[in-house]
Order: structure tokens, then sequence, then C-alpha cells
């Protein structure tokens, strides 16, 4: 065993909250999920990782090809502000390579959405949020 300083190693606190957020997240993705199957959009990918970061879920329908980034807050207004523009920036060049690397994939229209989803389940989806910015 080494002798690590403490300020080197991450704390069991931070852990647990970091194992948290990713449940919590999965949870809020498969909750999305539903909702768009049954509003009979196509699920092509899930947590789609590119060299420029990860898209959350990709998914069809005949004319839509669309990236849907979930983000899981305590309110469905902190929701709407938990994308940063550096994210943003990444997400873009994320979906860029998606549609360049499948072309089998390609839609008439493509847009990224962003569902929002707060603590007790409740869902709200903003269509092309990064055009609206």
């Amino acid at each position: 065993m080494t002798n690590a300083p403490e300020g080197d190693l991450p704390s069991a606190s931070r852990q647990i909250k970091g194992a948290k957020a990713y449940q919590t997240g999965l949870e809020a993705e498969k909750a999305v999920m539903a909702i768009l199957r049954e509003t009979g959009y196509t699920l092509l990918a899930h947590r789609y990782r590119t060299p420029f970061g990860e898209i959350d879920l990709v998914i069809s329908d005949e004319n839509w090809l669309i990236a849907i980034e979930v983000k899981q807050r305590r309110t469905l207004y902190e929701s709407a502000f938990a994308l940063g523009r550096r994210q943003a920036q990444r997400l873009l060049a994320s979906f860029d390579y998606v549609i360049n690397t499948h072309p089998d994939w390609i839609r008439t229209n493509t847009r990224i959405d962003l569902a929002l989803v707060d603590q007790i389940g409740g869902i709200e989806f903003i269509e092309d949020a990064l055009r609206l910015c």
C-alpha cells in the first residue's frame, strides 16, 4: 500500500455522490427512452461515445435523426440550465461525427433536443435546443 497524500485520493463521499449521480442519470435516460418509444421513435444508440464526447440518446423516425442530451436536476428549471457552452460544443461535434460516420442513420432532418428531468420524474423536451441559443 502506498502512502499517497490525502488530497490525492478521492473521498468516499465523492465516490458515493458520483455513483449516485451515474445511477440517477441512467434512470432519467431510461424514462426518456420509454416516452420516445411510445411516441414512435426508434432508439439507434444509448450513451454513444465519439472522439468528441458522448451523446446520451440517438433516435430516429422516418423523417428525423435526433440527438438527445438528458439533464436531470432537482427541478425542471435547474435542468434547463445544466447544459454549458463547452458541453454544447462537444455535443455539436459529436453529432456531426455521428452524421458523418453513419450514413445509414441519415434522415431528411436533424436536430439536437434537450430532455429535462426533475427529481420526481417530470420530463419536458426542448426541441432543437442548440439552435435556440
